[in-house]
């Protein structure tokens, strides 16, 4: 069932329209914030306020990760902070190959921040941890001067357990392994470009951010055999792939022609003068996998859009071989070979 979400904010807006500095110190204020906003949306009523979360785990093996968010603008097409943080939190555990359970949630928040704006950040943050199966179970608040933030800043830490023996990571890459992505590249990091420059295209980019949590779940859940998972952040794909080439030591030859840019985003990077394959993505990631499982993981990774709505845009892009050890070759559109190589600065600062 869809989740519905009281439409105006819980604080009382008439005595605290923005943020104030005694909304992080401690006081009675801070804990109207934790206790009108906080604990409604995201805890329950057996919940207990402690300085820790204790946590029910069924295995021994958990994967442990952490993120901070720092996006400008706070909202844009197909996102927002809020939801940014839970997707990046989710998907950085679902490359180890474990299922999300339980998520921290640390506010920077800076005085004089509307609370309207607050509301709606905590509101779409409850809607992504619904829909990836998470729970918030512990956080944190600190309010900095104004002038001092900018707007919010959000910091997580993500808890998932590990429910197979497969050794997912980059040294388990093997030549002959067959390189998958899971969809169209270059969206999330034009949509943050557009909105944040006021750009205008013929059509809105939308970002691709969104939890792979299930689709990663539904490849081990159809023993599908993998090596390695890497979800495309910054640095996009180029980055990921000259990251796992050299932790495996070998070389990974991609085919330009095979990977997915969509018109509109190929269009704007052209504008720009950006390279799409090194532009963030928050909904997308490669999979290193063995010839004999590449076809079938394809067909999850497509009916996985399929269901999602999403244009059947999953395909296998490229191999990994022996040599040149720690390098990654692009077949370009004009057949010629070409190094593609690490990126070197910053394309796109404050994209996630």
């Amino acid at each position: 069932m869809p989740f519905h979400f009281t439409l105006s904010c819980p604080i009382p807006i008439q005595q605290y329209p923005t943020i104030l500095l005694a909304h992080g110190g401690g006081g009675r204020l801070m804990h109207q914030l934790i206790e009108q906003m906080f604990l409604p949306i995201f805890g329950s009523p057996n919940d207990v306020q402690h300085d820790a979360a204790v946590l029910s785990l069924s295995s021994n093996r958990i994967a442990f990760t952490t993120d901070s968010y720092v996006v400008r603008p706070l909202f844009f097409p197909g996102g927002d902070i809020g939801s940014l943080a839970v997707h990046g939190t989710v998907n950085d555990l679902a490359m180890a190959g474990a299922r999300p359970l339980y998520l921290s949630l640390g506010f920077i928040l800076e005085e004089g921040l509307p609370m309207e704006t607050l509301w709606r950040v905590v509101q779409s943050i409850k809607q992504a941890a619904d829909s990836a199966n998470v729970k918030i179970v512990t956080g944190d608040t600190k309010v900095v001067d104004r002038g001092k933030g900018d707007g919010i800043f959000i910091n997580t830490a993500g808890v998932g357990i590990l429910e197979h023996n497969q050794r997912i990571n980059p040294t388990s890459v093997q030549p002959g392994d067959i390189i998958l992505l899971s969809g169209d590249v270059g969206r999330h990091g034009i949509a943050i470009m557009a909105m944040r420059e006021g750009l205008e295209f013929e059509t809105t980019i939308e970002s691709d951010s969104a939890s792979l949590a299930d689709l990663v779940g539904e490849l081990l859940s159809a023993n599908i055999e993998i090596h390695c998972l890497r979800d495309l952040t910054r640095g996009g794909l180029a980055s990921a792939l000259n990251e796992i080439a050299s932790a495996a030591n070998v070389a990974i030859n991609i085919d330009e022609q095979k990977i997915p840019v969509r018109e509109d985003v190929r269009g704007a990077c052209e504008l720009l003068g950006l390279d799409p394959l090194y532009i963030a993505n928050e909904g997308r990631f490669i999979a290193f996998v063995p010839s004999f499982d590449a076809e079938r993981a394809r067909g999850i990774m497509e009916a996985d859009q399929e269901k999602r709505g999403d244009a059947k845009t999953a395909c296998a892009i490229g191999e990994v071989r022996e040599q040149p050890a720690k390098s990654v070759i692009l077949n370009s559109k004009i057949g010629v070979d070409r190094l593609l190589e690490m990126l070197s600065g910053e394309q796109l600062p404050r994209i996630c």
